[in-house]
């Protein structure tokens, strides 16, 4: 009955789009968790054409069509749409966090079981100068530790390298994103998820922040120009998530279906541990406001050399 409620909701919203905005709204996203949660949308629209999306491989694909206009709503990773924000003088914003950590501390053997256990390690990771690299260095901070002491980080190019490095026996401790984190345990038993970055940061900050992946920006003249479009196509997508996190199943083979994971099996196994979220209003600028300031303290240039103000918050 929950699954049936949450179709029709779904369907409902979508099909009065048409009548909100002139032509079809403009949609661009990532392969990958800030995706997922949208595959509800992207299937039912495929009835409705009530919007144009974009799935793209890298998020400097996307980056140009927002700022040029061509894209309407954008889901990107937190710290560049600070960056935007910053380069477009204003001119994009924030509308929610769709995604909440998916860095996870993976581990062959059964040693840690908390931050502090990490004291003394070897940490294979990947995202030097950027954000998984801050995520990590700011929990790894605020539990007490010098991140340049009292832990090694040896960073390599790709995730997979990671994890192939973990497979290997040439690393017994790595930072992986998901999906790699449940493809890596699918291809050995041995290895275990040891700790979740996004608990981790929950446990050691006390700024009611959160470690944020992907938010939901938008253009600000089309926010101002089509409000009802706008919050029809909230109002989608929180159905599309709540959808999502409760059918996995169903979801797993549409995410597969889309490339955004190469296979339903492994895209089953993840959803869960990929943190798919709808959080908007005073608990997403609590958040994500919080989470760029630490981004901003590790270095500065990570989220566009300043704080965005309080309108980058729609």
């Amino acid at each position: 009955m929950k699954k049936l409620l949450s179709w029709m909701l779904l369907c409902a919203v979508m099909l009065s789009l048409p009548a909100m905005a002139e032509g079809a709204v403009r949609v661009a996203s990532l392969k990958g968790p800030t995706t997922m949660g949208m595959v509800r949308m992207i299937k039912d629209d495929e009835q409705t054409g009530a919007y144009e999306f974009t799935v793209a491989g890298a998020a400097d694909e996307v980056v140009p069509l927002l700022v040029k206009g061509d894209v309407d709503i954008a889901l990107i990773p937190a710290n560049l749409a600070a960056v935007l924000y910053g380069r477009t003088e204003g001119k994009v914003g924030v509308k929610a966090i769709n995604t909440l950590g998916v860095l996870y501390i993976v581990e062959a053997g059964d040693s840690i079981h908390s931050v502090g256990d990490l004291k003394g390690k070897t940490i294979c990771a990947t995202g030097k100068g950027t954000t998984p690299e801050y995520a990590l260095r700011t929990v790894l901070t605020a539990a007490g530790m010098d991140p340049e002491k009292d832990v090694t980080i040896e960073y390599k190019s790709e995730a997979t390298e990671a994890a192939a490095a973990l497979a290997a026996g040439q690393a017994t401790v790595a930072m992986l994103p998901q999906p790699f984190v449940t493809a890596a345990l699918a291809q050995n038993e041995g290895l275990r998820v040891a700790l979740s970055l996004t608990e981790a940061w929950d446990q050691v900050m006390t700024d009611g922040s959160a470690l944020v992946t992907g938010v939901v920006a938008v253009r600000r003249d089309f926010a101002q120009s089509n409000p009802e479009a706008l919050e029809a196509f909230m109002e989608a997508y929180r159905a599309s998530t709540a959808f999502v996190n409760e059918n996995p199943e169903e979801a797993s083979e549409w995410i597969a279906d889309l490339g955004i994971v190469a296979k339903a099996g492994i895209a089953l196994k993840a959803i869960p541990a990929c943190n798919i979220v709808c959080i908007e209003g005073e608990e997403m600028q609590s958040k994500l406001s919080g989470y760029l300031n630490a981004l901003y303290n590790q270095d500065p240039a990570s989220v566009g050399g300043a704080l965005p103000l309080d309108d980058f918050y729609l």
